[in-house]
C-alpha cells in the first residue's frame, strides 16, 4: 500500500507538471509501427526490431500517407522571458530522407493539419464560442464544414473518405462531408475512474478506427480503451495497468492492436495486444479485483485523506512494518 500511494503521487506530480501526452501512433503499408515520445519517433519493424527514425522533435501528432510518407511538427518554447512558441512540419520521406515541408514559425500551427484523407484534404476544428470544423484541400482552398456552439472538442481523426470522428467533452460524434454532425456515442466516461487528475469533466483522447468501422476511444483518467461499434453499442476492450494509462492506437496489418501509453513519470511504451485477446472477455485482462479495489481507494482525494489516517494509526501499532 505504501508504495502504491507513493506511485500515487508521482502520477499527481507527472500530469500537473508536464504537457498532455501525444497520440501519434501509426503505420505504414509494410506493417511497421511509428510512434512518438514527445522527444522521438520510433519505429518498430514487424520483427520487433526498434529504432529512432526522428530524433529531437516535439511532435504530438504523426500522419502517414499513403505513398509511407510520415508527417509530424516540432514544438518548442523559448523561455519564461520571452514567453514565446516556435513550430515548424517535417516530413520522413519513405526513401529515408528527413525534409521540412513548413519552414519554422512563431506560435502555433495555424491553417494546417495532421488529420487528412487519402486525397490529401486537411481537417481541424477553430476553437472558440463559436467553433469551426475547417477543411484545406491539396491547392490551398479552404472551407467550412460546420460550426456552432459546442463543449470542450478533443482530438481529430479522419479515414480515408474524409469522414471526421471527434469527441466532445465524453461524447463521440461523427462529421460526414456534407457537414452534417451525428452523434455516435453518449457518455463514454466511466462512473469511477482510477485517477481524475485532469481536472476536467471528460476523459476522452485518442481516436482509430478499424477495418470493421468500429471506432475506438482512449479514456486517458479512466486508463481504458472504448470501442463504438456501426450499431453505437460501447463496449471496453482493455485497461492499462499499474501507473500507466493508455493515450491512442493503431491496427497493424495482420489486425493486432498496438497501443499507445503513458506513465506516471511520463515515459511512453507501446505494447502489442493480438486480435485474439483484444475480443476476449474484459475480465481476463483487467487488473485482479483485489488490485482494482486498491487503485479505487486512491482514486479520489477524500479516499487519500482516509488512507492516510489509517496508515498513521497502523504506523503507531506495536510490531507492525511496511515492506
Amino acid at each position: 500500500m505504501k508504495k502504491l500511494i507513493i506511485s500515487f503521487a508521482i502520477f499527481l506530480a507527472s500530469f500537473n507538471s508536464t504537457a498532455h501526452p501525444g497520440i501519434g501512433i501509426v503505420k505504414d503499408s509494410k506493417g511497421n509501427i511509428y510512434y512518438t515520445d514527445l522527444k522521438y519517433v520510433w519505429k518498430i519493424t514487424p520483427d520487433g526490431n526498434k529504432t529512432i527514425v526522428v530524433s529531437n522533435v516535439h511532435t504530438h501528432e504523426l500522419y502517414m500517407d499513403t505513398a509511407d510518407n510520415l508527417y509530424g511538427e516540432h514544438l518548442w518554447y523559448n523561455g519564461e522571458k520571452t514567453d514565446t512558441w516556435g513550430h515548424y512540419v517535417w516530413c520522413l520521406k519513405n526513401d529515408g530522407s528527413l525534409v521540412k515541408v513548413k519552414e519554422p514559425a512563431e506560435g502555433f500551427l495555424e491553417d494546417y493539419s495532421f488529420a487528412r484523407d487519402d486525397a490529401g484534404n486537411m481537417y481541424w476544428v477553430q476553437r472558440g464560442p463559436v467553433s469551426k470544423f475547417k477543411k484545406k484541400s491539396p491547392d490551398g482552398n479552404i472551407t467550412v464544414l460546420a460550426e456552432g456552439k459546442f463543449g470542450f472538442i478533443g482530438w481529430l481523426y479522419c479515414i480515408r473518405n474524409g469522414i471526421i470522428y471527434f469527441t466532445e467533452n465524453n461524447t463521440l460524434k461523427k462529421l460526414s462531408p456534407d457537414g452534417s454532425i451525428t452523434l455516435l456515442a453518449d457518455n463514454l466516461k466511466s462512473k469511477r475512474t482510477d485517477f481524475s487528475v485532469m481536472r476536467r469533466n471528460y476523459d476522452t483522447y485518442g481516436i482509430w478506427t478499424d477495418a470493421e468501422n468500429n471506432v475506438y476511444v482512449a479514456m486517458i483518467d479512466a486508463k481504458k480503451v472504448n470501442r463504438i461499434t456501426p450499431g453505437g453499442k460501447v463496449e471496453t476492450i482493455f485497461h492499462s495497468t499499474s501507473i500507466w494509462t493508455v493515450c491512442s492506437g493503431v491496427f497493424d496489418n495482420d489486425g493486432n492492436l498496438w497501443v499507445l501509453e503513458n506513465s506516471a513519470t511520463n515515459e511512453v511504451r507501446v505494447r502489442k495486444l493480438d486480435k485474439q485477446a483484444i475480443n476476449k472477455p474484459l475480465s481476463r485482462t483487467v487488473l485482479s479485483p483485489a488490485k482494482t479495489h486498491v487503485f479505487a481507494i486512491v482514486s479520489t482525494g477524500l479516499a487519500i485523506v482516509i488512507t492516510g489516517l489509517l496508515l498513521n494509526k497502523l504506523i503507531n501499532k506495536p510490531r507492525l512494518e511496511f515492506v
